[in-house]
């Protein structure tokens, strides 16, 4: 038979019984809007578009972040499934909450990597805990490098021995508490200026916070020589007489695979020396001591630690160390010292004046400053925990 159509504006069905609309094939109801006055039984499946309705189980509309923001005239109690969240989510009519018990959480650079979720932060934030609770979290905490030693005052032509700056201390650890909704306070230790010490990094709140001490300052040649200031780690001696390098507060000979101690990882600078050159000692480094000066040359800055995986993730670090120092400065003809792995700046070569300044510490790895007007890397805190 073909195909026939025909205009009907009412159809009246009377009688007892249930009336029966039957096809083998689909039966498809082209129309501006279907309106049903009663209720409706499904004996199978409503699906509109990815969303669907059937006897045990609703299916929500799925989007991104960017797709649910891109959204116009959201209707008030509009359900969506948020695929980069993976939350289920409301919109209250001015914003949207979440409905599920799922843990999320944001705050600095969020990525996920072997298994676990980072939070790095290199400038000073918070870490936002939106929903849910984790019991135990991982953190990476150093401090700012140590500044260098500033420009002597001789009347010959402003010399500068400085000593190196000295690494940030290193905090790596698990936090000693579970981690509920909530806002955490997370602080990154700047770099040092010339003669001035690292500021300290922490993360949590003051009744419970993780502090890496920033490192201490070189040295600086006027007056006849200056010791290195105490820090995290100590800052190196001072050239033009013999000087001692600062202490570092935090616990010797650490290694990146134990627990930090109370005051973190951190070693003393090395001393500056008298006799020509009178060169600049290095600072210390989260690793191991910076160097005395050699009677020819700047003293090399301490060595950070390696937390390898930690940088390898976040792509932070230097060659995957951090908290390096920086070497002490030549003096009247003798080479800069090294910097130490980590973000330690080399220091100032001779011959004086008009030689170069230092190296500046390397950003975000807590590098101590290359002795002789140059300023200390900045500190990281990395948060990890695995992923949920």
């Amino acid at each position: 038979m073909a195909d026939k159509s025909f205009g009907v504006r009412q159809i009246n069905i009377a009688g007892s019984g249930t009336p029966k609309l039957e096809t083998s094939g689909t039966l498809e109801i082209n129309a501006t809007n279907v309106a049903i006055s009663t209720d409706m039984s499904v004996g199978g499946e409503i699906t509109v578009g990815d969303s669907f309705i059937k006897s045990r189980a609703v299916g929500l509309g799925t989007t991104d972040t960017t797709g649910r923001n891109a959204g116009v005239s959201t209707a008030t109690g509009t359900l969506i499934y948020n695929s980069t969240d993976n939350l289920v989510q409301v919109w209250n009519g001015s914003s949207w909450d979440t409905l599920s018990n799922r843990f999320s959480a944001s705050g600095g650079t969020k990525l996920n990597s072997g298994g676990n979720t980072y939070h790095t932060f290199l400038e000073p934030g918070s870490l936002v805990i939106d929903n849910g609770s984790i019991d135990s979290v991982d953190y990476l905490i150093v401090g700012g490098g140590g500044g260098s030693g500033g420009i002597g005052d001789r009347s010959a032509g402003a010399w500068n021995w400085g000593g190196g700056g000295g690494g940030g201390a290193i905090r790596s650890g698990t936090y000693p508490a579970a981690l509920s909704a909530g806002t955490y306070e997370v602080q990154v230790g700047g770099g040092g200026a010339v003669d001035t010490n690292g500021t300290d990094s922490f993360f949590g709140p003051s009744s419970n916070r993780i502090t890496a001490i920033g490192g201490g300052a070189g040295g600086d040649s006027s007056g006849g020589g200056d010791n290195g200031s105490p820090g995290g780690s100590g800052g190196g001696g001072g050239g033009d007489i013999s000087t001692s390098g600062g202490t570092g507060s935090g616990d010797p000979g650490g290694t990146a695979n134990s627990t930090s101690p109370a005051n973190g990882w951190g070693n003393n600078g090395g001393g500056g020396l008298d006799p020509a050159p009178e060169s600049a000692g290095g600072g210390g480094g989260a690793g191991g001591n910076g160097s005395p000066a050699p009677p020819t040359a700047g003293g090399a800055g301490g060595a950070g630690l390696s937390y390898s995986t930690w940088a390898t993730a976040t792509s932070t670090g230097d060659s995957g160390f951090y908290g390096g120092g920086g070497g002490g400065a030549g003096g009247t003809t003798g080479p800069g010292g090294a910097g130490g792995s980590g973000g330690g700046g080399s220091g100032q070569p001779g011959p004086w004046p008009g030689a170069p300044p230092g190296v500046a510490g390397d950003a975000n790895t807590g590098g101590g400053a290359g002795g002789g007007n140059a300023a200390g890397g900045s500190g990281i805190v990395i948060i990890r925990y695995t992923t949920v």
